[in-house]
C-alpha cells in the first residue's frame, strides 16, 4: 500500500533499494548533518522542542536550506519512513528566490508517527549538464565536455539498480558523445535531452553525501484537520412553548430529529455545549441577568448540581442511554459528536463539597467566581490547578474516558488558556496514547503566545481571531499566516460565530455579511464552523455587548428551520452549496496551499487553493480561485491579477473557469474584470478547468 504521494515528481526507487541510517531525534530548526554539504532550517518543525503534526491526506512541504561553495550543483532528497515501516525517497526542488531553499510536497496517507531525514549531495550530472550546455554552444572545451559526460553515462549504465532500458539509453548516449562523426549540435541535444535528465533526477550520481538527523512527524486522522462543524443546543431542538408561556426543554430524542437536516447541509461534526446538570446558585437569567426565574434553564457552562457533575446528563435531556442513542443516530447520518469539556463548576457541583481545595478561597472565606473582564460569571467557580494537581488530573482523565466510552471522539475545550499548559500537554498525550483518534479543539480566543502554545502542546484544532479579521488587508495577512507560518502545529477552525461572539461586522453588515463570512471560512481553511441561528441571520446584539440579544446561553431558542427555508429567508441553501463544493474539491481540504493574489480594489479579496495531480486523491489537479467583496454594503467593480504559474498556466495564457455558486463560465487570463454585488453575488468561487 502506498502511504504517500509526491507533487511534481517522477517515480522513485523501490522501497527495497532504500536503507535509512538510524539517528537520534534532532532539535527543531536544526539538521545536524554528517558530511560536506551545509544544511539548516529543516521543515516541518516546531520551535520549543515540540513535534510537528499533520493529518491523513495532508500535503506537507518538506523543506530545508542547503548550499555549497563554488558553482557545482547539489541535490537534496528526503527519506520518509511511515508508521508501518514503509520507506520512500523524495527528491526536493530548488525554490525560486535565490535563498537556497529546497522543497518537495508529499501527501501523507497513513496515521501515526512518521520519521524523515534530509540528505544533500553533490549532483555530478547537474553540474556537468550546466557547464556543457554553456560551453558546447559557445564552442569552448567541447571535446572535454563530451568526454566528461560520456564517463558519467558509463558510470550510470553500470548501476544494477537501473532498469535495463535506461542503461541501454545511457550507454548509447556515451557512445554518441565520443563519436567524432557526431557534430557538436547533436552532442548538445544529448546535454539538454529531458528524458536523460529525468533518469538522473530519479537516480542521481552522488558524491559528498551529507545525511541529516532523523525527525518526527505525527500524522493524525483526517477529522483532526478536515471538517465542517455545526453547533446547536440540544435543549432548544424540539423545545415547545406551553400554555402558561413557559418552555419545555428539548431532549436528545427531539434533538435527533434535527440531525438529518444538519447532515443535509453537509456538516459532519456536531458540537454540543455542556449537557450536564446546571446549578441553581447564582443561576443566570435571560440576557445574563442575575434574577433567574423558576423556569429559566441557566447557562450550560454552570456545570453541576445535586443531580451530578461532569459525568452526568441533565435530566431534562434524558438519560445516558438516550445520549448514546443520539450519538449513534448522528453516526448513521455521517456526523461525529463533539462534546464540550468545560473544566469549571457551579457552586452546586459535587466537587465544591467533596474537594473545596480545587478552588480558590478568598480572604473572606468565599470561593472566587469566574471573570473575564468586563464579563462576570457569578454562576461559575474556576478550578485552581495548583492546589491539588494530582487529584485534578485523575478526575479530568476519568471524565474524558467516561465520555469516550459513550462514543465521543471529539472534545471542544472551553477556555483552555485559563488552565496550565503542562496540564493539557499531559492530558492530550495520555488520552491519545490510549486512543489516537480523539481530537481536542481549543477555544483559545487569547494572545498569540498562549494560543500557539496550546497548539504546540497537542490540541489538534484551535479557534482563532478569524471572527475579528474582516477587512481585505488584515484577512490577507491573517490567512496567509495560518497557511504558511504556523501550519506545522496549528490547525485553525474558522468558526464564523459563537454564542459569545456576534461581531460588529455581522451586527451591521446585513445579510451579505453572513454569506461573505461563510464563504471565506469554508474555502480558506479545511475546518470551519457555524453556530445555529447563523442561517437565520440573527444579528441583534444585547446592548453594550458582542453577544446576541436573548442569548441561547441563558434561555431556550425556538426556531422554525423549515419555514425559513420555504420562505427563502434562510442561508441554509448557501451553506449547503459551500459544503458540497468543499467535498467535491480536494484543494479546499488543504491548509498550506493558500495563495494570495491581487485586485485593484481595497475591498476585493482574492486567493487560490491549488492541488497538484500527483498529490490529489483523484489523480487530477484541482484549483479553486476565490474572489470576494468583503464590504457588505457595496457593489465593487475591479480588475483582479493572478499568478497563474501556481497552477501551471503561463502568464497571459487563457484558461476556463466555472463559478461553482452561480454556474457561470468565463475564459480568464492573469488579469480579469470582476463585478461583485454584495447584495446578490458577493463572491466568485471559481474552478479552473483542466485543458
Amino acid at each position: 500500500m502506498v502511504q504517500s504521494r509526491t507533487a511534481q515528481s517522477l517515480p522513485w526507487r523501490s522501497a527495497a533499494s532504500i536503507s535509512v541510517r538510524p539517528a537520534a531525534d534532532s532539535q527543531p530548526g536544526r539538521d545536524t548533518a554528517t558530511g560536506r554539504i551545509p544544511t539548516t532550517s529543516p521543515s516541518p518543525s516546531v520551535p520549543g522542542g515540540f513535534r510537528p503534526s499533520a493529518f491523513v491526506g495532508e500535503v506537507v512541504p518538506f523543506a530545508i536550506t542547503a548550499f555549497r561553495e563554488g558553482h557545482d550543483k547539489i541535490g537534496v532528497q528526503v527519506r520518509l519512513t511511515s508508521p508501518s515501516g514503509e520507506k520512500s525517497l523524495h527528491r526536493l526542488r530548488l525554490l525560486d528566490g535565490g535563498m537556497d531553499r529546497w522543497s518537495a510536497e508529499v501527501a501523507l496517507l497513513e496515521q501515526g508517527q512518521w520519521r524523515y531525514r534530509f540528505e544533500a549531495f553533490s549532483d555530478e550530472f547537474a553540474t556537468w549538464r550546466h557547464a556543457a550546455d554553456l560551453k558546447i554552444v559557445a564552442g569552448v572545451d567541447t571535446a572535454l565536455m563530451r568526454e566528461m559526460g560520456a564517463r558519467l553515462f558509463d558510470r550510470a549504465a553500470t548501476e544494477r539498480t537501473r532498469p535495463d532500458a535506461e542503461r541501454e539509453t545511457l550507454s548509447a548516449a556515451a557512445r554518441r558523445l565520443r563519436d567524432d562523426t557526431v557534430d557538436d549540435s547533436l552532442a548538445h541535444a544529448i546535454v539538454i535531452d529531458e528524458d536523460i535528465a529525468a533518469m538522473f533526477w530519479r537516480r542521481p550520481l552522488t558524491t559528498l553525501m551529507t545525511r541529516g538527523e532523523s525527525h518526527r512527524l505525527l500524522v493524525e486522522r483526517e477529522r483532526a484537520g478536515v471538517g465542517a462543524w455545526y453547533e446547536f443546543f440540544p435543549r432548544s431542538e424540539g423545545a415547545t412553548r406551553l400554555p402558561d408561556g413557559s418552555i419545555r426543554s428539548g431532549t436528545f430524542t427531539t434533538a435527533a430529529e434535527r440531525l438529518p437536516a444538519v447532515a443535509a447541509m453537509g456538516f459532519d461534526v456536531l458540537y454540543l455545549p455542556p449537557i450536564h446538570p446546571i446549578g441553581r446558585t447564582n443561576r443566570k437569567g435571560p440576557n445574563n441577568t442575575l434574577d433567574a426565574g423558576a423556569v429559566d434553564p441557566g447557562s450550560p457552562w454552570a456545570i453541576g448540581s445535586a443531580e451530578g457533575g461532569h459525568d452526568a446528563i441533565h435530566p431534562d435531556l434524558g438519560t445516558l442511554a438516550d445520549f448514546r442513542s443520539f450519538v449513534s443516530a448522528a453516526r448513521d447520518e455521517g456526523i461525529e459528536i463533539a462534546l464540550d469539556l468545560a473544566l469549571q463548576a457551579s457552586p452546586d457541583h459535587p466537587w465544591v463539597a467533596e474537594h473545596p481545595e480545587w478552588f480558590t478561597t478568598l480572604p473572606d472565606g468565599s470561593i472566587a467566581y469566574a471573570e473575564n473582564p468586563p464579563k462576570k460569571y457569578q454562576d461559575i467557580y474556576p478550578i485552581n490547578f495548583d492546589n491539588d494537581p494530582v487529584g485534578i488530573r485523575a478526575e479530568v482523565l476519568r471524565i474524558v474516558r467516561h465520555w469516550i466510552a459513550q462514543g465521543v471522539r471529539i472534545f471542544r475545550v472551553d477556555n483552555p488558556h485559563t488552565k496550565p499548559l503542562q496540564f493539557w500537554e499531559w492530558l492530550i498525550a495520555t488520552v491519545n496514547a490510549e486512543d489516537p483518534d480523539v481530537v481536542f479543539l481549543a477555544e483559545a480566543f487569547t494572545r498569540p503566545a498562549p494560543l500557539q502554545g496550546l497548539a504546540k502542546a497537542g490540541f489538534q484544532q484551535s479557534y482563532t481571531y478569524f471572527t475579528w479579521r474582516n477587512e481585505k488587508a488584515e484577512l490577507e495577512e491573517f490567512l496567509d499566516g495560518l497557511a504558511h507560518e504556523t501550519a506545522d502545529f496549528l490547525r485553525p477552525n474558522l468558526f464564523v460565530n459563537t454564542p459569545d461572539i456576534l461581531t460588529e461586522y455581522l451586527q451591521f453588515g446585513g445579510r451579505p455579511a453572513y454569506a461573505i463570512r461563510a464563504a471565506i471560512a469554508a474555502t480558506a481553511a479545511p475546518v470551519y464552523g457555524v453556530y445555529a441561528g447563523y442561517e437565520h441571520y440573527e444579528n441583534v446584539a444585547r446592548p453594550g455587548s458582542e453577544e446576541n440579544i436573548d442569548n441561547e446561553k441563558y434561555e431556550y431558542k425556538i426556531r422554525d428551520w423549515q419555514g425559513a427555508i420555504d420562505s427563502g429567508d434562510s442561508l441554509a441553501p448557501f451553506l449547503t452549496r459551500l459544503n458540497e463544493i468543499r467535498r467535491a474539491h480536494p484543494a479546499l481540504r488543504q491548509l498550506r496551499n493558500f495563495s494570495t493574489h491581487w485586485s485593484d480594489d481595497d475591498a476585493v479579496l482574492v486567493y487560490s487553493k491549488h492541488l497538484d495531480a500527483a498529490v490529489s486523491p483523484s489523480g487530477v489537479a484541482d484549483t479553486i480561485i476565490v474572489v470576494v467583496n468583503v464590504d457588505p454594503h457595496s457593489v465593487r467593480e475591479t480588475t483582479v491579477h493572478l499568478d497563474t504559474r501556481i497552477w501551471g498556466v503561463d502568464p497571459g495564457a487563457e484558461f476556463d473557469v466555472e463559478d461553482l455558486v452561480s454556474g457561470a463560465r468565463w475564459t480568464w487570463t492573469d488579469h480579469n474584470y470582476v463585478r461583485l454585488d454584495a447584495f446578490t453575488e458577493p463572491v466568485h468561487i471559481l474552478h479552473v478547468k483542466e485543458a
